[in-house]
């Protein structure tokens, strides 16, 4: 997976380190980077559809996730994740995501950046559904694309 341009996203949310995120080497512990990831997919989705949407009907479930982890984070890093949907399938799309810390000069370091497949789900018949249009279209409004 090759580095993500964190020119080309336009939604970003500031991530809360907390202290049980820290392992005995003193940086985030692995695991806590899919948590950052979750969180920031949430706030995208509240911003981009607005919560217009009946999740229980047109749900998701989370079917792969990939994580290239480039520096430690610290508990006391400023730490921002950005968040985009990339490419949409008929039943599925994947999410690209940084994890930047942005250090007191100003300047901008990566973190970790990954990518994750959702499958849009019915939860009442528990079977897959295709990507919403109105998902499709509410993304390219608010990407630019």
């Amino acid at each position: 997976m090759e580095l993500l341009d964190i020119n080309s996203f336009k939604h970003k949310i500031k991530i809360q380190v907390r202290f049980k995120d820290i392992d005995k080497q003193g940086h985030v512990n692995n695991a806590n980077h899919i948590t950052y990831f979750e969180t920031a997919r949430v706030e995208y989705f509240k911003d981009v559809f607005r919560n217009q949407t009946d999740w229980i009907k047109t749900g998701m479930i989370l079917a792969k996730t990939e994580i290239t982890y480039k520096v430690p984070i610290l508990l006391e890093d400023s730490t921002y994740c950005y968040t985009r949907i990339n490419q949409f399938g008929n039943k599925s799309f994947e999410i690209e995501n940084i994890i930047t810390i942005e250090n007191p000069d100003k300047s901008t370091i990566v973190a970790a950046f990954g990518k994750s497949t959702l499958v849009c789900m019915n939860y009442d018949t528990r079977q897959t559904v295709e990507v919403p249009k109105e998902w499709i279209a509410s993304v390219k409004q608010y990407e630019c694309i």
